[in-house]
């Protein structure tokens, strides 16, 4: 098959994984195409963890009119099939046992207990294996996975709203009465609730928190509320914050913890480490694959300066404050721009670490590592 050919099916592989989005943790999102001279004849896309993954599903979708040609198809999935046992069988078995000569992978699954492992299984059967279609797509679609199994930590989302002007708050008083300034409005809220539906973590400093009193849960959206996180280094904040409502898990980060409360966990704070690097150790123990950060400015530059994101998602309204506390800067330039409501949505990302545009699509089997 051509390029462009296997680019499309592996175009519907992608869709088809979305379809799970926010519903498949621990597990990564995958879909899978299966065709035959050219026209696809099964699909399946892995739904939730402990349930059949992708090929699986695909396999079992082909009618039983159409089981002998699995003989002569080609199955596309948007990562590599796992060849270990968890909670369901290995994925390149099955594809094995139905005799199916031909595998499309879109990228390798570098969770150890795959890496590569899939692949090799497959070719040592005999399996024409094509690996790097869509590569980068397939990689961005499960960039929390990766980032957890590769850099053991979560993947970081940096969030914020500014002001025309640059300013992210007016200057307030620490006497201050608790409430937000708010820059963006209500549709543009709306998509910060639906984004923590879609994350496991949510972390705001304390200073934010005395002043703003935010909830960090999911209101204007249906969804499961993300683990909420604050540093209180000295123990000062109020035990009457919103964050303190027992609502949502809660973890503060502490040098001086306090008697437990209805979910609200202390974490003590090692003197010799950064901060971020405690919360980040203990988030990868937690198997916490993703982390908003909706700090204040100096937050957020600390984790700009640290290089410690993934992702920035940058509100920029219509008002102007003329002054006050001024907003983190991003050296990138936007990879996306949008409108939502009163506001524009500017999304950046740290230059790429994973060379993968123009990477040669490495096709074979074990036994003929150069058949197309």
């Amino acid at each position: 098959m051509t390029t462009v050919l296997h680019e499309k099916y592996m175009h519907r592989c992608l869709e088809l994984a979305r379809m799970a989005e926010g519903m498949t943790y621990p597990n990564p999102m995958v879909g899978a195409v299966i065709v035959h001279r050219n026209k696809i004849i099964g699909e399946g896309y892995h739904r939730k963890a402990g349930e059949a993954h992708a090929e699986v599903i695909a396999v079992e979708s082909v009618a039983k009119r159409d089981v002998p040609k699995l003989k002569d198809s080609v199955i596309y999935v948007s990562l590599e099939p796992c060849a270990h046992y968890g909670k369901t069988p290995p994925c390149a078995v099955r594809i094995i046992n139905e005799k199916i000569p031909k595998v499309v992978v879109g990228c390798t699954d570098t969770f150890s207990e795959v890496s590569g492992k899939g692949i090799e299984m497959l070719r040592a059967a005999g399996v024409d294996v094509t690996v790097g279609v869509l590569e980068r797509e397939c990689r961005e679609l499960n960039s929390r996975f990766f980032t957890y199994h590769e850099k053991h930590r979560p993947y970081i989302i940096l969030k914020w709203a500014e002001t025309a002007d640059g300013f992210i708050d007016i200057e307030r008083a620490l006497d201050a009465e608790r409430h937000p300034t708010w820059i963006t409005d209500d549709e543009a809220r709306r998509l910060v609730h639906q984004w923590r539906s879609h994350e496991q973590a949510i972390l705001a400093g304390s200073e934010t928190v005395r002043m703003d009193n935010p909830s960090l849960t999911v209101r204007s959206w249906s969804g499961a509320h993300p683990l909420r996180l604050t540093i209180d280094r000295e123990g000062m904040l109020p035990a009457n914050l919103s964050l303190f409502d027992g609502e949502a898990p809660t973890l503060v980060f502490t040098h001086k913890p306090a008697s437990t409360r209805k979910n609200v966990e202390y974490i003590l704070l090692q003197k010799e480490q950064h901060p971020f690097n405690n919360i980040l150790e203990t988030l990868f123990h937690r198997k916490v694959q993703s982390l908003i950060v909706e700090g204040g400015a100096k937050l957020l530059s600390l984790f700009i300066e640290m290089n410690l994101w993934d992702e920035a998602r940058v509100f920029v309204g219509e008002s102007r404050f003329v002054n006050g506390v001024k907003a983190p800067a991003l050296s990138q330039q936007p990879i996306a721009v949008e409108r939502i409501g009163n506001s524009r949505l500017y999304v950046y990302k740290p230059p790429p670490d994973f060379p993968s545009k123009g990477k040669k699509q490495e096709s074979g089997s074990k036994n003929n590592a150069n058949q197309q």
